[in-house]
């Protein structure tokens, strides 16, 4: 049997990940000529340039987390508005292709340690967040976190300790763990590298979050 070619599969990751920036940049343009804003106005709010700004709008630009949130403090809006625009433009399915997920920086978090958004909350409070994470650097010193809501974790690839308030956890492939958030939780140890697991975050009352 012939082998299978991997273009074709790289060809629709990367037109995955192309519709999501340009249904984006046209709901970051909606927004801004409705509240009657120039682009040099959002640069200057951002400190980002109005040749970056104006790819982004147009879609020619990929852009990170941390510019998205920048560029909705600067509009008055949450991020959840600017995927509401997306939806209303792309339809109401999110359609994540492997690998196009966001790439996320946690506070705290730092080389080896990744994190990849698979979907964008697109009501008006954050319901839930789910992450694939993926670590490859066994001497990395991980924080400690603590957020709203439950956490369920499903173990993918690898195995470690995982800490929970005052409790630890061996985690291998197949395994679960599901706990408050509110209690410090994160990785106490990496047993064998590399690791991949699925976190995805529940709220609770959407008036304990923050959008």
């Amino acid at each position: 049997m012939a082998k299978r070619s991997s273009a074709p599969r790289g060809t629709e990751a990367a037109e995955a990940d192309g519709n999501l920036y340009r249904l984006l940049g046209l709901a970051i343009r909606d927004e801004r000529r409705r509240q009657g804003l120039t682009i040099a106005q959002i640069a200057e709010r951002t400190q980002l340039s109005r040749g970056m700004l104006s790819k982004i709008e147009t879609g020619h630009a990929a852009m990170s987390l941390e510019s998205l949130s920048r560029i909705a403090a600067a509009l008055g809006v949450s991020l959840a508005s600017l995927f509401r625009g997306v939806e209303a433009r792309g339809g109401g399915a999110q359609h994540i292709k492997a690998g196009t997920g966001m790439e996320v920086v946690r506070r705290g978090t730092k080389r080896g340690h990744t994190y990849h958004l698979l979907a964008y909350d697109q009501g008006p409070h954050k319901r839930f967040e789910p992450f694939l994470i993926s670590m490859d650097d066994k001497s990395e010193a991980f924080p400690v976190f603590e957020h709203p809501g439950t956490e369920f974790i499903y173990m993918l690839q690898g195995k470690l300790e995982y800490r929970h308030g005052k409790h630890t956890y061996l985690l291998e492939p197949g395994d679960s763990l599901t706990f408050s958030g509110q209690v410090p939780h994160g990785p106490e140890r990496l047993l064998k590298l590399p690791i991949r697991f699925l976190s995805i975050i529940i709220y609770g009352d959407p008036r304990e979050v923050i959008d």
